[in-house]
């Protein structure tokens, strides 16, 4: 342990963007403390803290050791950064600010909504603090038990807000996993997630595939960090560098994943945007013929297509976790829905097109004896279904490998819900 600590406190940190942020406000010397419980007095009998964030789980235990607490902690009941001057270790809560900000860029308003809040933790009470400062119809929130727990959430189905504070859905423990499912409530118009790890979580999947308003934690993460920072320089930060970030973070860690139909051109043009970008190029075939110890052909002859989709199926959900890649899928990965949230958790997905009569059938066994034409018109909804946007290749890899890389980074770069 230091002596001298500016950074962030929970117990487990190595997904954290945290530094990335805090070194872009402007504090080159933030790094991640990962203590153990019956650690926590010892930091703050023998360090000197400048600036201490506080994360899951330690936002209300850390409040016993501040002298002081601002109006903002003492009211949402949790700390999330702490300060320190002659006097004594300094609390306040700086959530609030950041999910303010959040629900704004979301452009979504609580006012005259049923509101659900999922969890009782820390940060619940920022978020219930901030709700409770609008016209909300209703506030409730439901944790494991208690009066209002996740074995009678019908009697909330007409929730118009649902906003999960919990870890569910989190890179590593719980990815792909979802609070609830958005099906038991059809009145729902507004989803917030404060997880910000994978990029979009499983219930801001839900919500995008109906339509639903929604946003992850990354602009709340990224906006309390300018806050905390605020309080440690002593000096205003303009809100302008909360987007900048958010947009460095968009373009570091979402993936380019490459579909379409097989003979498409999809890895000669991921090995062009692999030379262009400096990106890790994972091509999901030959993944899958390391995985199965044999060549793509020779798994469908001999255990069939079945099997082979549900190697598919186990390497998307597998890569899908990672970010900053660049991904060629097989032209299949579209013909099960499962796939497709492994994909899009991080990643923005490219439809590759390229006119039938131009497919290459070499080395691909669903194409051999079939009409391409037919099958192209069969697979096209779920082209349609999966992508995120249409990419022409009829020009050469590099030019195709541009164009992808154009859209992505105006994409990534002024990313708004």
């Amino acid at each position: 342990m230091t002596n001298k600590v500016n950074g962030l406190l929970g117990r487990t940190l190595k997904h954290s963007f945290s530094v990335f942020v805090h070194q872009e406000l402007g504090n080159p010397d933030y790094g991640l403390y990962e203590l153990e419980p019956e650690q926590l007095g010892s930091l703050f009998k023998s360090a000197h803290i400048d600036l201490l964030n506080v994360t899951i789980p330690y936002k209300k235990d850390v409040m016993s050791y501040c002298t002081t607490l601002s109006p903002e902690a003492k009211a949402v009941g949790s700390v999330n950064t702490i300060t320190t001057s002659v006097e004594g270790h300094h609390g306040h809560n700086t959530d609030a600010y950041g999910f303010q900000y959040m629900a704004k860029r979301a452009g979504i308003d609580f006012t005259d909504k049923k509101v659900l809040i999922f969890g009782s933790g820390g940060s619940s009470g920022a978020v219930r603090y901030v709700v409770e400062q609008t016209k909300a119809q209703s506030i409730t929130t439901v944790s494991r038990s208690g009066e209002h727990n996740y074995n009678n959430l019908a009697k909330h189905h007409d929730a118009e807000i649902l906003i999960n504070t919990t870890p569910v859905g989190m890179h590593p423990a719980s990815v792909g996993s979802s609070i609830v499912d958005l099906s038991y409530f059809p009145h729902c118009e507004g989803v917030l997630d404060l997880v910000y790890n994978p990029l979009r979580t499983a219930l801001i999947i839900q919500a995008e595939q109906r339509g639903i308003p929604s946003a992850s934690g990354l602009s709340m993460l990224v906006a309390q960090a300018k806050a905390a920072e605020e309080l440690f320089l002593g000096q205003r930060i303009a809100d302008e560098q909360i987007e900048r970030i958010i947009g460095l973070i968009n373009a570091q860690k979402e993936n380019i994943v490459l579909i379409g139909m097989p003979g498409s051109g999809k890895s000669t043009v991921g090995a062009a945007l692999a030379q262009m970008t400096g990106r890790e190029l994972i091509d999901l075939d030959k993944r899958i013929e390391k995985a199965a110890g044999m060549p793509i052909p020779t798994i469908f002859a001999e255990q069939g297509e079945a099997a082979f989709r549900s190697i598919e199926s186990e390497r998307a959900a597998y890569y899908g976790t990672m970010t900053g890649k660049i991904i060629v899928c097989g032209g299949g990965i579209i013909k099960h829905e499962r796939n497709y949230a492994p994909l899009h958790q991080n990643g923005r997905l490219y439809h590759l097109t390229r006119h039938p009569s131009q497919l290459a059938r070499e080395g691909r066994p669903l194409s051999q004896n079939v009409n391409l034409g037919e099958l192209y018109q069969e697979r096209l909804p779920l082209y349609t279904r999966f992508r995120d946007a249409v990419i022409d290749n009829s020009g050469t890899p590099k030019q195709t490998a541009q164009s992808i890389w154009e859209e992505f980074n105006a994409y990534t770069r002024h990313q708004r819900p």
